[in-house]
């Protein structure tokens, strides 16, 4: 399936701007601002200013979250978000409810209990990142995530993700019978998306520390129907 974008020059527009040249630049803003993010349940609340806020807007992380301030803008992110900028790209720092700025450690260890496949979910949403796919939650499409090619406001989403994490059946047990698969690529085919299956194995090294996710492998496969229409051969009819 082909990218489907929104409007004449949207496509020049993700071209010039690139994702990863984007979240590169927040990157460099969120550490040199020394940006705190703040524990809050299952998500992570950020204050940011007017620079920050575009910034986070453009490389898709979090939702403004509407308050009565002026000059600073609050962003919640969900967790494997925060965790990504806090771990992978090292710009964000967490502060508890103690008020004690958390480790990559405690983090982890807090997200664990918060959500049971948060290290799956995890090892999914960055893999995807590093690959500069935007992802953001696919409830309402009845899956894990969904991945854009670039911004949503330029190029509608590509792909309908399920995580799936390998040997771990008390965890995630989706797709396990054939009508679960049915209707699944049925969904996505109505919403124009490819179901994109991204198989996460920890290979026997557990979820302990985040240092486990090095020794993690990641598969992907997508799943499609099958359109005889499409594959059926063009047959002359021979009359004898």
């Amino acid at each position: 399936m082909k990218a489907r974008w929104k409007g004449k020059g949207s496509e020049a527009k993700a071209i010039a701007d690139p994702m990863s040249k984007i979240v590169s630049q927040l990157q460099s803003s969120l550490i040199h601002s020394n940006t705190h993010g703040l524990l809050s349940s299952c998500s992570v609340l950020v204050e940011v200013d007017a620079q920050l806020a575009d910034l986070l807007n453009r490389a898709c992380f979090g939702r403004p979250r509407i308050t009565a301030e002026k000059d600073n803008e609050w962003f919640q992110l969900d967790m494997e978000e925060a965790f990504y900028l806090c771990f992978s790209l090292k710009c964000l720092k967490v502060v508890g409810e103690d008020g004690c700025i958390k480790s990559n450690e405690e983090l982890w260890e807090y997200m664990k209990s918060k959500k049971a496949v948060f290290p799956v979910f995890y090892m999914a949403y960055s893999h995807l990142r590093h690959k500069n796919w935007v992802v953001r939650p696919g409830l309402q499409y009845g899956v894990d995530f969904v991945a854009y090619r670039h911004h949503p406001a330029l190029v509608h989403s590509e792909y309908a993700v399920l995580v799936l994490s390998e040997g771990d059946n008390d965890l995630n047990g989706r797709l396990r019978v054939w009508s679960d698969i049915h209707g699944t690529v049925r969904l996505c085919g109505s919403v124009a998306k490819t179901l994109l299956i991204v198989n996460v194995n920890n290979n026997s090294h557990g979820a302990i520390s985040p240092s486990c996710l090095e020794h993690y492998t990641v598969e992907e496969q997508t799943i499609t129907r099958w359109n005889p229409e499409q594959c059926r051969e063009d047959q002359a009819v021979v009359r004898i």
